[in-house]
């Protein structure tokens, strides 16, 4: 069966993103070795990405080109009668079954990219096989949190750690 990894950045007290979603702090972050974090060795184990529709929503306000073209790409919401587009599919209800059913398919691992309300659905449903959490040194004051809403009460497994001299800490936990 395919893992569901969530590989995410998040300031160390816990934030993916500002309150209006932008993530302009990770620039801000001094990376002397510009170091990838191991994002080229994780984006090639992943075949497909899930995320959230205001997610997808700031990655179309960065002005760039998708980033994830040749990856099959899902975007949860709730939405109706979004219209697919070559790059991503909307996928508007049984989230859970769906997701279920896509780790069940031949294929790579799945990169749940997040946001925080996606993260907590697919973690209180059980779906989430991997925390690939890289801890920022910074404080946002207001933000997403890593997890929104209510994540269920669950202890997870360190199975791997790594600091850069960035700053920056690596943690990997298998959850489950």
């Amino acid at each position: 069966m395919r893992k569901l990894k969530l590989y995410i950045a998040t300031s160390l007290n816990g934030k993916i993103a500002r309150a209006d979603g932008a993530v302009d702090w990770l620039e801000a972050i001094p990376n002397p070795d510009e170091s990838d974090y191991g994002y080229a060795t994780f984006y090639e184990s992943v075949d497909t990405t899930i995320q959230g529709y205001k997610t997808y929503a700031q990655i179309l306000n960065w002005g760039i080109e998708f980033p994830y073209k040749g990856k099959e790409n899902y975007v949860l919401t709730r939405q109706q009668n979004l219209v697919n587009t070559e790059d991503v599919e909307f996928i508007s209800e049984n989230h859970i079954d769906f997701i279920e059913q896509l780790k069940q398919k031949e294929g790579k691992d799945i990169w749940l990219i997040g946001g925080g309300q996606i993260n907590t659905m697919l973690f209180n449903a059980g779906l989430i096989d991997e925390l690939l959490v890289y801890v920022m040194p910074i404080i946002i004051p207001e933000g997403i949190e890593l997890f929104e809403l209510l994540p269920n009460e669950k202890q997870i497994e360190l199975i791997g750690s790594k600091s850069f001299s960035s700053g920056v800490v690596e943690l990997q936990y298998k959850v489950g």
